[in-house]
């Protein structure tokens, strides 16, 4: 299995997994995906109010004494559910296939990141509408953001090396808070579709979607982006 080398010589370009945990027994994870599984589906058919403890220990079918011991309460099990998804995308673009994945060239990737980031975000607005109301400026300290942040400047490096890599990717990243997403398809009203289509534009306006240069279509033939197998 390929995975990206991080950039060790580049300050905050660091690539922290969010929420690593030490390893589980195989029951203990099985019971573990069981629950988040339910939880997860809760929220999608019936939104984050109706998720209670015992609600999630009736649709995974396990106890919820086993429920509580393992989450404590449901804003852990909420954070469990953001955490899960995050993994996913973060599997995705540090070793996943193309167009995300490092066999892709980086103005491909970051194109594909940006757009599985909107997606990601609109998917979960409401509960990440929820951590952002709580603590605005959290975001930027939990190790999700970190890892975009390091991700998004180290392709930035790549297509535009004379770019400020490490003020453009906060800035390449602000507006993908449940709070902007909200208003763009809630306020005007736009598709996740036309939301995609403005993102190509707004790389393409600040000269990172690699057309006239050639890295759209070249290798990655750094360190950085480099695959090796695991």
């Amino acid at each position: 299995m390929s995975r990206e080398i991080p950039a060790p010589a580049s300050p905050g370009l660091g690539l922290p997994l969010a929420g690593e945990a030490p390893p589980e027994r195989a029951d203990a994870a099985r019971n573990r995906r069981k629950i988040v599984c339910a939880a997860a589906r809760i929220v999608r058919e019936q939104g984050p109010d109706a998720l209670t403890m015992n609600a999630v220990a009736h649709a995974s079918g396990i106890g919820v004494g086993t429920v509580y011991r393992r989450f404590g309460d449901v804003g852990q099990l909420l954070v469990a559910l953001l955490d899960e998804r995050e993994r996913q995308l973060q599997e995705a673009f540090l070793s996943g296939p193309p167009p995300l994945g490092p066999d892709a060239p980086p103005a491909v990737r970051l194109r594909a990141f940006l757009h599985a980031l909107a997606d990601r975000v609109l998917e979960q607005r409401e509960l990440m509408y929820a951590a952002e109301a709580a603590s605005p400026e959290g975001r930027y300290r939990g190790a999700p953001y970190i890892t975009q942040h390091a991700h998004t400047a180290m392709l930035i490096k790549h297509i535009k090396p004379e770019a400020d890599a490490v003020v453009l990717a906060d800035l390449l990243l602000a507006p993908f808070v449940p709070s902007m997403l909200c208003h763009l398809t809630q306020g005007r009203g736009a598709t996740p579709e036309r939301i995609r289509a403005s993102i190509d534009e707004l790389l393409g306006m600040s000269g990172l979607d690699g057309a006239g240069d050639g890295r759209a279509d070249a290798d990655t033939p750094t360190e950085q982006s480099r695959t090796e197998e695991g």
